[in-house]
């Protein structure tokens, strides 16, 4: 007797079936050496500067910037060789004035540098005779000009202690992984996998390696190594379970036991209606069964529903269905074939969304170059760049280049393009094909550029796979004019006009961070003018920088001086760091009295704080892809930022 199909669902019935599901997840933690492929479930932090010190770019002499003023092939400037530092040695030497020191890439800068002259641009010589020289008479002879921090990377340049360093939902390649090594994270919390027991059905399937009988129709069991492989690389943990016959019973203790143990079971074979395929009454009898059938050829034999775990018959209190403890079960057709599409199509996406893990794309991805890039270096070169959609979801493509020392690189940029050497440049709108780092590589949902800010990390912690890259205010905007990303995130005064779209923002309360207690008796601006009180700012592009050298107009035009004079006068103005919280852990480590900040920071440090204003953080929009559904989803978080960010001090909002 034959048993007919019950009605065919459509494959969203499906879908959305299978999304109601338990299927396992939560969180775990992991050493990072077991972390590839995983995906994070909390946002990561930079707990350290990174690099953590100020350190030569090039090989060549660390010089005050001072002592080259006027330098030049004609005129070079003569400096006494001090001594030498090497990388991975502490600095035993001070630059003087008048004097250099030998340095090597990657070495710590010395007391009293603040540039390097790369070697190229200099010549070794002897000293003046009579000089007191400090290094046998030896002089190098400087043949340009340099300006303060040139050729240096300085301490937090490639990533800011404090900055959002990688956001949850993100999934660990060996890219991330670097970049949580630099920081010194040696363990993350991750999404758990789920465990998924994994059984295949029918008396005719015999188990790879062992002898067939062809003659009793017997074949080769493909569907348990091949779905095990799909699990596992759709980031779920695959439990492998003896093979199983068409016998009710033996088929009933089989599934309760990989129900006890796993969060979903999944079986192939005996998913059919005719009368010796017997998993729907296993379910029907054992557990609930949801649907029986797929609108999909091939396919169409699959089941889907939860199956009873084995403790919960001797459970009293377990009268009703919904105290029953259920695992997930969906059945696959015996088919190799129909088995793996089906797999594929409904079950491998409800694992990777219980894993965290991204849909996979292919390895290579033609898109529109966003801006030119030249290339006259006559060799090949591999660009790294990275990925983002327009309004139509069509890629485009766009350079990202830190330079060779910095991690972020790593995960800033979503594959390379070849340029070949006999190309001269990119044009802005040319097709160009990246070969990405990783099959899986999935452009943001979102490309926000601009000012770094507490309350935009927690905004970003609301959107699916945004990406965020802290330039600062000004590069923000100069990026937008070049429309490169979807979203500038602007503070403070601007000089730039730029065609964008006002989403929204936020006000914030900033100033001068210092020491608990105030104990140089810091009142504003003028005291860092006429006291000698070390202070260190924010780098140029940043939007507190431009309000602070605002503040600084307005008080010379109140002394009537020259606003350089007042910059001279200051004790650190040309000391700049990266990262909104660099300058707070200076100040409350000791390494300087005064730095340039946020009420938000210097009530996260447990520092003082001067106020000087409140400023503008401004949202802008790309008008080209103003129809994005991230930027939708941008317009919805502001709503909520207030509840979100209610512990940041200063802070408020539209």
């Amino acid at each position: 007797m034959t048993k007919e199909f019950r009605t065919l669902a459509a494959p969203e019935t499906v879908r959305e079936t299978i999304a109601g599901l338990d299927l396992g997840g939560g969180v775990e933690h992991v050493d990072l050496r077991n972390a590839r492929d995983r995906v994070l479930a909390k946002r990561v932090d930079a707990a350290i500067d990174v690099p953590g010190f100020d350190r030569a770019a090039m090989d060549g002499y660390a010089v005050q910037a001072s002592d080259t003023v006027g330098a030049g092939e004609v005129d070079p400037a003569v400096l006494d060789l001090a001594g030498t530092v090497h990388a991975g040695e502490k600095p035993t030497v001070t630059v003087e004035p008048d004097t250099c020191v030998e340095i090597s890439t990657g070495a710590v800068m010395p007391p009293g540098a603040d540039a390097v002259v790369v070697v190229e641009r200099t010549d070794e010589t002897e000293a003046d005779a009579g000089e007191d020289t400090a290094s046998d008479d030896t002089a190098i002879e400087i043949r340009t000009a340099v300006a303060p921090s040139e050729n240096v990377m300085l301490a937090g340049a490639d990533i800011a202690a404090g900055a959002r360093a990688l956001g949850p939902g993100t999934r660990l390649t060996p890219r991330e992984i670097g970049l949580l090594s630099a920081l010194g994270v040696d363990g993350v919390p991750v999404r758990a996998r789920p465990r998924v027991g994994i059984i295949s059905t029918g008396d005719e399937l015999v188990p790879s390696g062992e002898p067939l009988d062809s003659e009793r129709g017997e074949i080769y069991d493909v569907n348990t190594t091949t779905i095990a492989a799909g699990v596992e690389a759709a980031g779920g943990d695959p439990v492998v379970y003896p093979h199983a016959g068409d016998d009710f019973e033996a088929m009933e203790r089989l599934l309760r036991q990989a129900a006890d143990d796993c969060d979903l079971v999944v079986s192939s074979g005996s998913t059919s209606a005719s009368a010796v395929d017997v998993i729907y009454r296993v379910i029907e009898e054992r557990g609930e069964l949801l649907l029986h059938g797929v609108a999909v050829k091939p396919g169409k034999p699959m089941v889907v529903g939860r199956i009873d775990q084995s403790g919960s018959d001797d459970d009293e209190t377990a009268a009703e269905p919904s105290d029953t403890a259920q695992s997930a079960y969906i059945g696959l057709p015996g088919y190799p074939v129909s088995a793996l599409t089906i797999f594929r199509v409904f079950v491998a996406p409800a694992i990777r969304a219980a894993a965290g893990q991204p849909e996979p794309t292919t390895a290579t991805v033609d898109g529109e170059l966003i801006a030119q890039q030249r290339h006259d270096e006559g060799r090949l070169r591999l660009l790294s760049v990275a990925l983002i959609e327009d309004a139509d979801g069509s890629p485009l493509v766009y350079p990202v280049d830190k330079g060779s020392g910095a991690t972020t690189s790593l995960v800033d940029a979503d594959g390379v393009v070849a340029i070949d050497p006999d190309t001269d440049y990119l044009a802005a709108g040319e097709s160009v094909t990246v070969q990405l780092f990783d099959p899986a590589v999935r452009p943001p949902s979102l490309l926000a550029v601009g000012e770094a800010d507490p309350a935009l990390a927690e905004l970003l912690d609301q959107l699916d796979r945004p990406r965020s890259l802290p330039v600062g205010s000004r590069e923000g905007l100069r990026r937008l004019r070049d429309g490169i990303p979807d979203l500038a995130v602007v503070a403070g005064p601007t000089d730039r006009a730029v065609d964008a779209v006002e989403l929204g923002g936020w006000s914030r309360e900033w100033g001068l961070l210092v020491k608990k207690g105030n104990p140089d008796g810091v009142d504003g601006l003028a005291d860092l003018v006429d006291d000698d009180i070390d202070f260190v700012n924010r780098d140029r592009d940043s939007g507190l920088r431009a309000s602070f050298d605002a503040e600084l107009d307005a008080l010379a035009d109140a002394r009537g001086v020259d606003r350089r004079d007042l910059t001279a006068a200051i004790n650190g103005y040309e000391a700049t760091v990266s990262g909104v919280e660099s300058p707070a852990r200076r100040v409350a480590d000791g390494r300087t009295a005064v730095g340039l900040g946020l009420r938000a920071t210097a009530d996260r440090h447990d520092l003082g704080f001067v106020s000087i204003g409140t400023q503008a953080v401004r949202l802008l929009g790309n008008p080209d892809r103003e129809e994005k559904p991230a930027i939708d989803a941008v317009r919805n978080a502001l709503e909520t930022l207030q509840t979100v960010c209610s512990a940041l001090a200063g802070y408020q909002f539209e």
